[in-house]
């Protein structure tokens, strides 16, 4: 198992909401138990589609960037330094709003998982 990732050297892939992910830690690579933690990109001018995860509680870091939020019924700026819960079952997305890439920090737990993403 491995117990260190270094992100320059882990292979992006979109996920089933169509941000662009890297898995920085996950219990099918790692060896850990019961989170993953993830770096998204969401490109200048895209966002990511209406989402929700039934079993999984989320954390948004935001690292970089800035953008708007969709937290249910609510609409929520975000920038960098920012940090968001997101419930299970709270269906959810996020706009790049600003000039540059928007950068997250995703935990998830229990770990991320394309079963428990359902599109809306």
């Amino acid at each position: 198992m491995k117990f260190k990732t270094s992100c320059q050297d882990v292979t992006s892939y979109i996920t089933k909401d169509g941000s662009l992910i890297k898995e920085l830690m996950h219990p099918l690579v790692h060896g850990n138990l019961a989170q993953s933690l993830a770096e998204a990109t969401v490109p200048v001018g895209s966002s990511t589609d209406l989402h929700r995860h039934n079993i999984t509680e989320e954390i948004y870091h935001i690292l970089s960037g800035s953008g708007v939020l969709t937290l249910g019924n609510k609409i929520i700026e975000v920038q960098e330094g920012d940090s968001v819960c997101i419930h299970p079952g709270t269906p959810h997305s996020i706009e790049n709003t600003g000039a540059k890439d928007l950068r997250i920090l995703c935990c998830c737990s229990p770990a991320y998982s394309h079963d428990d993403t359902e599109i809306l």
